[in-house]
């Protein structure tokens, strides 16, 4: 570790019960850099989450944050970092600038500072002209960036988003992304599951099942897959897979009812294959490689996102 490193994990373990959660997680994030973890339902980045913000104890391994053991200055770490939750933590019902204030005051700060925080806040989140607004009148986007300039106001060193770009648009990503961006020197570490947002990271970790699977910077990691990758939709996938072996000297992957071929100049083969099989393709893909084939090349399966449950309503007593 180097006084250039924001974070350093090694051999990070944690579990719920019996079941491993980490198994054995390394990483290192330098200063002013944004490190995304980038995995499915299960994957364990949540949990990372949860114990670089604190939020839970560190079980085995050793993590350094700014300089700090997690394991035995977690007090010290909180007053250095910043947290934007996937779940709001903005009150709708409170003005723009009301919001700050709360926050600003249950961080110790007030008077003329705290005044000047939120102007500077709200200014870098691009939020002056809309200090006044009630919360609940804006859109998703802007109600981020609400959370995005309170999470600022204790001008944290480091900043963890957990998920803070689900539901946005593509647009209202961006602009989100500016406003941390624009804090010079201000470390990023962020989870998601979307790889749009993700192949922005400087660098990048792909976990699964706890485990890490790929590290590195995306585009490097999407050139290791290969040059080009072609998907073939079929009822007769199986039979399919077999001919092109048979008559084409082509392997191919089966998944469900889709082969992939990966290599240079596959888009050759398009041709020969609608020409022989045209008729039993439903669909034909070819595509430069993605994190997803990312994902798939290092674990044979694909990357899938379920979406939560939704909470079960309380019924009323009558």
């Amino acid at each position: 570790m180097t006084e250039s490193t924001a974070v350093h994990a090694s051999g990070v373990q944690f579990a719920y019960g019996e079941r491993e959660a980490l198994c054995g997680v390394d990483f290192e994030v330098r200063h002013g850099a944004s490190f995304g973890f980038l995995g499915p339902n299960g994957s364990g980045k949540s949990t990372l989450f949860k114990l670089l913000s604190t939020l839970v104890p560190l079980q085995r391994g050793a993590v350094s944050i700014l300089g700090h053991s997690l394991a035995l200055e977690a007090a010290s770490i909180r007053r250095r970092i910043g947290v934007v939750f996937q779940s709001p933590a903005v009150d709708k019902k409170l003005t723009v600038q009301e919001n700050l204030r709360y926050g600003g005051l249950m961080l110790g700060l007030g008077g003329a500072a705290l005044l000047s925080r939120i102007d500077a806040c709200l200014e870098a989140a691009d939020l002056s002209d809309r200090r006044k607004d009630n919360v609940e009148d804006l859109s998703g986007g802007l109600r981020r960036r609400v959370e995005i300039a309170k999470c600022l106001l204790s001008e944290p060193e480091l900043v963890l988003l957990d998920e803070a770009s689900t539901g946005l648009d593509p647009a209202a990503r961006r602009e989100m992304w500016k406003v941390l961006r624009s804090q010079e020197g201000l470390t990023v570490l962020f989870t998601t599951h979307l790889m749009e947002e993700a192949v922005e990271a400087d660098r990048l970790m792909l976990l699964d099942e706890g485990r890490v699977v790929a590290h590195g910077r995306p585009g490097e990691l999407m050139e290791e897959v290969g040059g080009q990758v072609i998907e073939i939709e079929s009822a007769a996938a199986q039979e399919l897979q077999a001919q092109l072996q048979a008559d084409l000297s082509v392997e191919a992957t089966l998944l469900d009812q889709t082969l992939r071929i990966d290599g240079e100049n596959v888009h050759e083969l398009v041709p020969e294959i609608m020409k022989r099989w045209g008729d039993r393709v439903r669909r034909l893909q070819l595509a430069h490689p993605s994190l997803e084939d990312v994902f798939l090349h290092r674990t044979g399966k694909r990357f899938v996102v379920t979406a939560p449950e939704e909470p079960k309503k309380k019924r009323r007593r009558r």
